[in-house]
């Protein structure tokens, strides 16, 4: 019972800080600064990167893209930069998803660890970053809406699978992860969808039915891609920042994963509308 208390604190205080931090752009700007350096410290030691230079690239990146943000339309060559990365950004992930089902072991040789470092998880939080800023306005509750989707599936995902999951998912990976878990997170995140649409007027309930599985396929594709991360560092958790709930990077994994594809969900459907 002290350990459920424990693990339910922290959560709220979590959600609290981030949902908090949603109100003003500034706050929500430097909260996600000090959510990336400290997910980005973890994932270091998860893949023994002994470097400052991920830190410094991630100060540089993230400090370019928040002026961006504060400044909008003010910079030439701004919206180049913004497709640049998210070109990258997906490459990356795709090679990550590959390496996840082709490779008993995701390949760590030293450039590559500056590039997941770089155009996954710093990537990840510019993206986040951005959709906060869609369309060059500070709109919260899209970044908002997209967590609550990633906390929709991944209870109902645990709720599911540990009462009616028989199939295993990927057991090499993540062993009490299951099929059925998987399609019950994914059904409650699409029901869920309505509610946001219609709560939070920000996007239409297509779109957010579409990003509601979205951000279920992707961002369960992220928590096991981190698990195979954790799984060849031998350790159950990113670290200890949140009791009862492990590293902070393990409560992340999925949107850090989604973001890039979110975004570009949204520049497509800027597009078209």
């Amino acid at each position: 019972m002290k350990e459920l208390s424990i693990r339910a604190i922290s959560g709220v205080i979590y959600v609290l800080l981030l949902v908090g931090s949603l109100y003003l752009q500034e706050t929500s700007i430097l909260l996600f600064a000090i959510f990336g350096i400290l997910s980005l410290i973890e994932f270091s030691n998860l893949i023994k990167l002994k470097s400052i230079f991920q830190y410094i690239i991630f100060a540089l990146l993230y400090g370019t893209f928040w002026y961006f943000c504060i400044h909008r339309n003010n910079i030439a060559g701004h919206d180049e930069a913004i497709q640049i990365l998210l070109v990258i950004s997906i490459f990356v992930n795709l090679i990550l998803i590959k390496d996840l089902f082709a490779e008993n072991k995701i390949p760590l040789f030293q450039s590559k660890r500056f590039i997941t470092t770089t155009f996954y998880l710093t990537s990840g939080f510019i993206f986040m970053l951005l959709i906060a800023n869609y369309k060059n306005n500070f709109t919260p509750l899209l970044l908002l809406g997209s967590f609550i989707l990633v906390w929709v599936n991944d209870s109902a995902a645990y709720l599911v699978g540990k009462n009616f999951g028989r199939q295993k998912l990927f057991p090499s990976v993540s062993p009490k992860k299951t099929v059925e878990g998987f399609l019950g997170g994914l059904f409650f995140a699409c029901l869920s969808s309505y509610f946001i649409a219609t709560y939070t007027e920000t996007l239409e309930f297509t779109n957010w039915l579409i990003l509601a599985i979205i951000i279920s396929v992707l961002g369960t594709l992220g928590d096991l891609i981190e698990s195979k991360f954790k799984r060849q560092a031998g350790v159950k958790d990113s670290g200890v920042i949140m009791p009862g709930h492990g590293g902070l990077l393990d409560r992340l994994d999925s949107i850090i994963f989604a973001s890039p594809f979110i975004y570009l969900f949204l520049r497509i459907i800027s597009y078209v509308s």
